[in-house]
């Protein structure tokens, strides 16, 4: 078992942080908000320049990591297309994408987008997108469905850990810009990050982060080895992304204080966006009861044991 990504892998996803700064950097998703229907034309040039949908993270394993890499990048930035999903497109229907979505109304930020999406619930149970409705808050959308068959079991995992990839580069630029901001700011006389209570939450903040770089990892590894675990371990996965996406944000609001909720700042826009992936297709616990049913008896393998 080998928790870390190639070299190439490493390497692919720092090309595609600069790639997606100079088509934007933190202007992309503002911009999409104002023009929801410009998502395509603002990052689909840069997406493509970095050969992304030539990756097949189905079948081959430095695909699947460098689909991983490009995922993490992308939620660095708050990157204003659904990567992940994009990715996770099975290769067996006419599809540009699959969504992990709950049985009842389904939903996914995928307004704005020209792809032909496939859903997926946990049960296996696929269905092309009929229509997309009206864009709300974070692109989200809900979806007519028309039922395909019941054969995609096999998709689910890698449906739900790719967009767990997006929240961890959210999380990295999270930290990122907290660590910023409180050797900068000064409090009675002193900057904030040599307050020892400051530096406790941020520890706090990194300890949860870290944690979910590893088991990001670890799912990773299942879904390229085709472990007979590989859904309750994505699951596990998800539980440990929400649960850390809570502690991070938490922690870095309140070090950023009220201007952290401002749009001046890009934590906000962060924090706004990573909520469809936090909320979608289940939350905390949803995920929980999911990850409990999954297990069953035996409970968790593997890194977990």
């Amino acid at each position: 078992m080998i928790l870390d990504l190639s070299d190439d892998a490493k390497e692919y996803g720092r090309e595609a942080l600069r790639a997606f700064e100079a088509a934007g950097g933190d202007e992309l998703v503002q911009q999409a908000e104002a023009k929801p229907e410009a998502r395509e034309s603002l990052v689909g040039a840069s997406l493509a320049g970095l050969g992304a949908w030539e990756l097949d993270a189905r079948s081959d394993a430095d695909g699947l990591e460098a689909a991983a890499a490009l995922c993490r990048s992308a939620g660095y930035w708050a990157l204003p297309y659904p990567v992940a999903e994009r990715l996770a497109a099975p290769t067996d229907l006419d599809t540009d994408g699959l969504i992990v979505v709950a049985g009842n109304r389904p939903a996914a930020a995928v307004a704005g987008t020209e792809s032909r999406w496939t859903t997926v619930t946990l049960d296996g149970t696929r269905s092309t997108v009929t229509e997309i409705g009206p864009v709300g808050p974070g692109f989200v959308s809900e979806l007519k469905t028309a039922v395909v068959d019941d054969q995609g079991a096999a998709d689910v995992a890698l449906g739900l850990v790719l967009p767990c990839w997006t929240l961890l580069g959210m999380l990295d630029r999270a930290i990122e810009l907290t660590v910023a901001h409180v050797s900068l700011r000064k409090q009675f006389g002193q900057t904030l990050s040599s307050f020892q209570g400051v530096q406790f939450q941020l520890t706090d903040a990194e300890v949860e982060r870290s944690g979910l770089d590893i088991l990001a990892k670890y799912a990773l590894w299942s879904i390229a080895t085709a472990r007979p675990e590989a859904l309750t371990d994505a699951l596990a996965l998800r539980l440990s992304a929400l649960e850390a996406a809570e502690v991070v944000f938490r922690v870095c609001h309140q070090l950023h204080g009220a201007v952290g909720f401002c749009d001046e700042t890009t934590l906000s826009w962060l924090s706004r966006y990573s909520q469809p992936l936090r909320r979608l297709p289940l939350g905390l616990s949803a995920t929980r009861d999911a990850l409990t049913r999954e297990a069953g008896r035996a409970g968790l393998t593997g890194l977990y044991a």
